[in-house]
């Protein structure tokens, strides 16, 4: 709570409900290329409309916005950038993160929050007719292209506790593959995996398309379809269930998981990528606040608690679970063996 003595304030609610203004001022900041324009040089308001043809006072308005924000540092009239920024919003970077928007402030995602009240009325998204349950909806690709290079440190964080002998031969299932990097990420520090990505046709090319960027094509074979209906193939030593059981209710989740049983090997595992929160629901803030974009954009998805997802595992013959949280994440791992 914001207070002046023993008073409150308005302060945090007015930030909370002028909230969308800032989440324009980014998008807008990320398309014109703000970020990017300073860091090969450009630290003037005049230089970067000069070279974006941008108006000068749009460029100066805008840049003192990210600075308030604490993204851009200002001295004088030059900007330059903040630590996450650099790392996070310049285009040249590898972990740039601004081709996000292209998805979370999309359409099928905003429209959801536009009338979040009949979502709560309801009980899960009012949202139809805009194709985003399609599996030939060009939103899926969009996904899948946009969010790869915020998944890395998950991705590589993963590969990296699997806890084979870097030469072991594995088989890999990738449920839901998208962008495809949490499969080729493994292929990459196990040059005898064989990787099997899963998901809808308009998808796929986008997966296959990093796996040659990234060199592991001819170990990276497809299986297109539905997750909940494809033949998955048996036998797998690693399974990969990133970013997917959020979107469904618990018995569609044990319905699925219990397919997945059947995939894997006796001595395999299943290594789950959800937000978690705590017990509370209302903790840690990032995994607790997922809840809602489920609401505004799902029938019935939600955020589960690792008590909640152990059951799920359990009741599909999953009887070890291990929760594995990410210092710095919003996102936790769940390993799981039969």
């Amino acid at each position: 709570m914001t207070q002046v003595g023993n008073s409150p304030t308005p302060e945090r609610i007015w930030q909370i409900i002028t909230g969308y203004q800032m989440t324009a001022a980014i998008k807008a900041a990320i398309e014109i290329g703000v970020f990017t324009r300073i860091a090969k040089g450009e630290s003037t308001a005049s230089a970067i409309a000069g070279s974006t043809g941008a108006a000068e006072r749009g460029v100066r308005i805008l840049c003192d916005t990210m600075s308030v924000l604490g993204l851009l540092v200002k001295s004088g009239s030059d900007y330059s950038l903040a630590d996450d920024a650099a790392l996070f919003l310049d285009e040249s970077s590898p972990a740039y993160m601004g081709r996000m928007i292209d998805f979370i402030l999309g359409p099928t995602i905003t429209r959801g929050f536009s009338d979040l009240t009949a979502a709560v009325r309801k009980g899960g998204t009012t949202v139809t007719g805009d194709g985003s349950v399609d599996p030939e909806s060009p939103m899926w690709a969009t996904f899948a292209r946009s969010m790869a290079s915020f998944m890395m440190p998950s991705a590589q964080r993963m590969a990296a506790d699997l806890g084979y002998e870097k030469d072991t031969p594995i088989k890999v299932l990738d449920i839901a593959a998208g962008h495809g990097m949490f499969g080729i990420t493994v292929a990459q520090q196990y040059p005898n995996a064989q990787i099997h990505a899963v998901d809808w046709k308009i998808v796929l090319p986008v997966a296959r398309e990093n796996s040659a960027k990234l060199g592991v094509s001819d170990r990276y074979h497809t299986i297109e379809g539905s997750a909940f209906d494809v033949d998955l193939g048996m036998d797998y030593d690693v399974v990969l269930v990133t970013n997917f059981l959020h979107h469904f209710d618990i018995p569609t989740c044990e319905s699925f998981l219990k397919r997945i049983h059947s995939a894997t090997k006796n001595d395999g595992q299943v290594l789950t990528l959800e937000f978690v929160p705590n017990d509370d629901r209302v903790s840690p803030p990032g995994e607790a606040l997922f809840p809602i974009v489920m609401l505004a954009t799902t029938p019935s998805g939600d955020a589960y608690t690792f008590a909640e997802l152990s059951s799920m595992f359990q009741n599909a013959g999953f009887s070890r679970n291990e929760h594995r949280p990410m210092p710095g994440m919003p996102q936790h791992w769940i390993v799981s063996r039969k």
